[in-house]
């Protein structure tokens, strides 16, 4: 506690009695009590051969339970194990090295590292740092590569995480960097350590090749990342209709099937191999293990086929689809829980452009805008 704050009052024999209050602050002014603390107690970190001067090993963490004038800035010092000047320690307790290692003269080093801290008197602490000194990467990293689908609403695409590149390394020690070529900045990132791939605002219709590549420090290996974008029109939600899937999650029917089933789909409702299958959006069914998949065909020759005639396909193929995924229903109009017939249920579906949502998988990655279904009774 470092402080109280007390109300003191005094108050006479008279009468009536008289009294008067005063406030009494008293501050507990902090002593150098304790040391500084090492998290954990003691350290392993490795380092290949062959890394350059400067490399950093290790980050050393450090608290203290005294009040900040006792506490930090630490002073850090190397007092054992160094004898040759292998390694530095700097001012903020990174571990770095000193010398090109090489794992054929020495495999093990042993520090002992003091932390003094800044009060009067000092606090001292030790702990001791195991550096491994191990043979350089061997192995190139590989990588799977990545295709992306953006559906977006006319020039609306607000940005965000739109996939994952999964990389791995043989070589046990290796730290993974992701690069993407500079010229390509403008419009997409790669997150460098962890691979997640994020698209800027405002990306246009079209086919964008990607030049990102993964690096273990020694190797530099590219990666295949394809980025489709497609921009929906207005005309598509006024003809779309939805098939609803049982039991798949959203990863799974971008990871497992929607390749397929966009064929099989293609097949089975395109009257010409020119019209254009659009799918729209996939989402999760609220409550259940279901999901939506909306879809709208553009004919070769423009315009947009009509649900009724989509259904009529789906209903004829639907033994033939469900070779590929099993479907609970197909759906123009959802009038469930309206007491009113099909003919009478008016629906509309409206997109919300800037609420984004991403299934990514290893191989591919599917980003599309959550829809509402509105429905109202017309009878």
């Amino acid at each position: 506690i470092s402080g109280y704050s007390l109300v003191v009052q005094a108050r006479d024999s008279g009468t009536p009695p008289l009294s008067s209050s005063v406030t009494v602050n008293v501050d507990i002014s902090d002593v150098n009590d304790n040391s500084p603390v090492f998290t954990p107690a003691n350290y392993t970190a490795v380092i290949q051969e062959n890394k350059p001067v400067g490399t950093s090993i290790l980050q050393l963490v450090v608290t203290d339970k005294d009040s900040f004038h006792n506490g930090p800035p630490f002073t850090f010092t190397i007092l054992t194990g160094n004898e040759e000047e292998e390694f530095t320690l700097d001012p903020h307790g990174v571990l770095r090295s000193a010398v090109i290692f090489k794992h054929m003269v020495s495999t093990e080093y042993v520090l002992c590292v003091q932390a003094k801290d800044s009060g009067k008197p000092q606090q001292v602490s030790h702990t001791y740092v195991q550096v491994r000194v191990i043979e350089e990467s061997i192995h190139k990293p590989t990588a799977i590569p990545l295709e992306i689908f953006i559906v977006t609403m006319e020039d609306d695409f607000p940005g965000g995480v739109i996939g994952k590149i999964h990389a791995t390394d043989q070589d046990v020690y290796d730290v993974l960097t992701y690069t993407l070529k500079s010229e390509q900045k403008s419009l997409f990132k790669v997150n460098s350590h962890d691979g997640k791939i994020i698209a800027l605002g405002g990306l246009d219709n079209g086919k964008y090749v990607l030049n990102v590549s993964v690096s273990d420090g020694r190797f530099q290996v590219p990666i295949d990342v394809v980025v489709h974008v497609e921009q929906l029109l207005q005309e598509m939600l006024q003809n779309a209709v939805t098939i609803r899937f049982e039991s798949v999650s959203p990863e799974d029917f971008v990871g497992l099937h929607m390749h397929g089933f966009r064929r099989t789909l293609r097949n089975a409702v395109l009257s010409q191999k020119q019209d254009s299958l659009h799918i729209i959006s996939i989402q999760p069914v609220a409550g259940g293990s279901q999901l939506d998949m909306l879809f709208a065909v553009q004919m070769h020759g423009g315009g947009f086929y009509k649900p009724a005639y989509l259904i009529q396909k789906l209903s004829n193929a639907r033994r033939h689809l469900e070779n590929v995924i099993r479907i609970s229903a197909i759906l123009e109009k959802n009038c469930s829980g309206l007491d009113c017939q099909e003919q009478h249920c008016e629906q509309s579906l409206s997109i919300d452009s800037h609420s984004l949502m991403t299934y990514s998988t290893a191989r591919i990655s599917f980003v599309c805008p959550r829809f509402y279904r509105n429905v109202r009774c017309m009878c």
